[in-house]
């Protein structure tokens, strides 16, 4: 089994994700590669992708949606999932009116992805320009990275065994 972990990232946090992910993959028995979107020139040879985006002003990256859309009928006749990267800040005071991108993600469940999921972001370590800059340093440090590398990875476990790895062993 070949899997894809395609990856729409600004920054780097949602590659490193994807980078977690095809490593999980690779854990358990399956051949996974991380790859940016825009180094993807098409699908053959791969068994199953997992298509994931950063998400920024409730909008998925256009290098990802313009992925979902160049590949739809090769994804729709394969096993496929997507993840959204994006939250950050502090947990107590999310906005419960964050919302994914719905017609991005509607596109990916019409083509058959199997599952999706938003993962906690982070910031830039190194902001550019005065806006960015001002949103890192308003943030508390401990906020700044909310990605969950336990609940990715064990997300990462469950797409493996759908895809008929082993379970890991307790």
């Amino acid at each position: 089994m070949n899997v894809l972990v395609a990856h729409a990232s600004k920054h780097g946090s949602t590659a490193e994700i994807a980078d977690a992910i095809a490593a999980e993959l690779r854990e358990r028995g399956l051949t996974a590669e991380s790859a940016s979107v825009d180094d993807v020139a098409g699908l053959d040879g791969y068994d199953a992708v997992i298509l994931g985006s950063a998400v920024y002003m409730k909008r998925w990256r256009g290098d990802g949606r313009r992925f979902l859309r160049k590949h739809g009928k090769q994804l729709a006749a394969m096993p496929f999932w997507v993840f959204s990267s994006g939250p950050v800040g502090d947990p107590a005071k999310d906005n419960p009116s964050w919302q994914e991108p719905k017609r991005t993600i509607a596109r990916a469940e019409k083509l058959g992805a199997r599952d999706h999921v938003v993962f906690g972001g982070s910031m830039p370590k190194e902001p550019r320009g005065r806006a960015q800059k001002s949103m890192v340093e308003g943030t508390p440090p401990e906020y700044r990275d909310r990605r969950d590398w336990g609940r990715i990875r064990g997300w990462a476990a469950d797409v493996a065994e759908a895809l008929g790895a082993p379970p890991a062993a307790p």
